[in-house]
């Protein structure tokens, strides 16, 4: 089989949980070609890959997002609009449920310029319509730049060239799911969705604190990205997510049920489950295996041990992994020097975490947002209890899901609560016997449901079954 993993600011630029696994995806399906369709936000990464590519990717198309911004218009007349492409150009700024085939006739088929089009008389009269029944006391430029670079980068994804494949296989909704439906559309080959978190929901939380939106737009944005995400509920043949609670919310969101199913992740057991536990040395070694990143919430995890600190002084914590954004990544450092802290927080970088997890006596994860963490699964697997906000599939992972009677593997805290982080710290660094016999409570829950094996055998059954029914 030929498949194209269509993926949006992850593999290959960035190391992290999606990317993590779509590498291991394709070193496991050796037998499968995989055409890589990957979305990044500048042109300047472009062939600035973070992972060695395996042999078996016979393809890589690079998508920017800020290549959408130099296409010129062009001297080509707009074809004379057809009704239902008003109304579908209509619903798209409107952000509700637009015709995405009326669309993809229009800027794939028809090779409509998208910076043309937003330049064009049939635009501004949609726009103005928008402005007279929504933001009738908003200047017309404000609402037209926004919306300018609201759809730019759609229009861009539906007049891009679809690599030839089998199936398209979308790790998210949004700017990556319109590629997919795109592929699609062009091909008559199915389309398949896996979310590892609700895309639309994490754009959601990041509109409500962004600055960079004007109070008018937020709505606007939201809806937006909801949009997207309907375009690939629609449309994609099976849909996939990695725990109960992810797939009730794809169903709320719209999802048809009976294409809707459960595949967990799976990590490599072995390479965890025999590391040796940490000797005693008079320290409590706290790790977050963690991308910088602010939906990492580490200035949380940094206020809380520094709460931890003030109770106990045998504690030092280990931040491991790379930067994703630079200034926040500065903000954490400039955060520990302020709080005094420079001795006692250690910013490891990018390391093998099966040779630092022996330096380890638990582990510790403050996202504001997560799907099912890769990170979390090995630390249980290498028997180190966890500390997590209460995230995702957090809890499952904690203390068990549906039918799992191994007890409890670490403590939960809300997100972006410094106090009760904390508290779930200080409570770990109570007993070395407990940690112990919470890590081998993990240990066993991972060896029962996220063994790498089983996760890789459902993918190639649900690849089988999506190329037999098309």
């Amino acid at each position: 089989m030929r498949i194209c993993l269509i993926l949006e600011g992850s593999y290959p630029y960035t190391h992290g949980g999606v990317s993590s696994w779509t590498n291991q995806m394709i070193n496991a399906m050796k037998e499968h070609e995989f055409v890589l369709w990957v979305i990044g936000p500048r042109a300047k990464d472009k062939g600035k890959f973070f992972y060695k590519i395996p042999k078996n990717v016979v393809e890589i198309k690079e998508v920017f997002l800020d290549d959408a911004l130099r296409i010129k218009p062009d001297k080509k007349k707009l074809p004379l609009m057809k009704d239902e492409e008003k109304e579908a150009l209509k619903d798209l700024l409107d952000c509700e449920h637009p015709n995405w085939e009326v669309l993809l006739e229009l800027f794939q088929d028809k090779g409509v310029n998208p910076s043309s089009f937003l330049m064009s008389q049939e635009f501004l009269e949609v726009l103005q319509k928008l402005c007279d029944e929504k933001y009738p006391y908003v200047p017309f430029a404000n609402t037209f730049h926004t919306m300018r670079s609201m759809l730019l980068p759609v229009l861009y994804m539906l007049m891009q060239d679809v690599p030839k494949a089998d199936m398209y296989h979308t790790i998210c909704t949004g700017y990556a799911g319109i590629l997919a439906v795109t592929g699609g559309y062009k091909t008559g080959k199915p389309v398949l969705l896996t979310e590892h978190g609700i895309y639309s929901r994490e754009r959601e939380e990041e509109i409500i604190r962004a600055h960079w939106v004007q109070p008018a737009f937020k709505r606007q944005w939201i809806k937006f990205f909801y949009m997207l995400s309907d375009a690939i509920y629609t449309r994609a043949a099976k849909i996939t997510s990695l725990f109960d609670r992810a797939m009730k919310t794809q169903i709320e969101l719209g999802a048809d049920p009976s294409k809707c199913s459960i595949i967990s992740n799976g990590i490599a057991y072995e390479r965890f489950c025999n590391i040796p536990l940490k000797a005693e040395n008079g320290i409590i070694d706290i790790a977050a295996v963690v991308r910088i990143a602010q939906i990492k919430d580490i200035k949380s995890m940094i206020y809380a041990f520094h709460e931890l600190k003030s109770k106990r002084s045998d504690v030092r914590l280990h931040i491991l992994g790379g930067v994703d954004e630079e200034e926040y990544n500065e903000e954490c450092i400039n955060l520990v020097d302020t709080l005094g802290l420079n001795d006692d927080i250690i910013f490891a970088g990018q390391v093998d975490v099966t040779e630092y997890m022996k330096k380890i006596d638990f582990t510790i994860l403050t996202s504001i947002s997560e799907g099912q963490p890769l990170s979390v699964l090995e630390s249980l697997a290498a028997r180190r209890p966890c500390v997590t906000t209460d995230v995702g599939c957090c809890r499952d992972l904690l203390e068990g899901g549906p039918g799992d009677q191994f007890g409890v593997a670490g403590y939960l805290a809300p997100p972006m609560h410094r106090e009760g982080i904390a508290h779930a710290m200080e409570r770990m660094c109570r007993s070395r016997s407990e940690r112990e016999k919470m890590g081998e409570i993990g240990r066993k829950r991972v060896d029962a449901y996220y063994r790498h094996e089983n996760m890789i055998k459902l993918y190639e059954d649900l690849y089988k079954s999506a190329v037999n029914k098309s």
